[in-house]
């Protein structure tokens, strides 16, 4: 079955970066749409930012310019490199994953919290 794990959250000052990795198994990926969300405490889900198999990508305003996804398909990683880390982008990050057709997110890791301290 598909799994997608997570790893490289942790804790940063402002204005630091981090990169998060998506180990995504369990399936070729080339009809999924791949995604980055966020849950702060308190706080709806936000998707960060998605990546299609023909890498086309979309991020949300709040992150434009300073994040970026990427992958690597030979390792079916998929990254998220984030640049200029503001507090406001503490959260528990989750990689997604759902094919093209469906509307909603199937497969989900469990997630990687990033802090931020000002």
């Amino acid at each position: 079955q598909v799994q997608l794990v997570e790893s490289g959250g942790g804790s940063v000052q402002a204005g630091g970066s981090l990169r998060l990795s998506c180990a995504a198994s369990g399936d070729t990926f080339n009809n999924y749409r791949m995604a980055w969300f966020r849950q702060a405490a308190g706080k709806e889900r936000e998707r960060v930012a998605f990546i299609d198999s023909d890498g086309i990508t979309k991020y949300a305003d709040s992150v434009k310019g300073r994040f970026t996804i990427s992958r690597d398909n030979t390792k079916n990683i998929r990254y998220l490199q984030m640049n200029s880390l503001k507090p406001e982008d503490t959260a528990m990050y989750y990689c997604a994953a759902r094919f093209v057709f469906d509307q909603d997110y199937k497969y989900w890791g469990q997630g990687t919290q990033v802090t931020v301290s000002s």
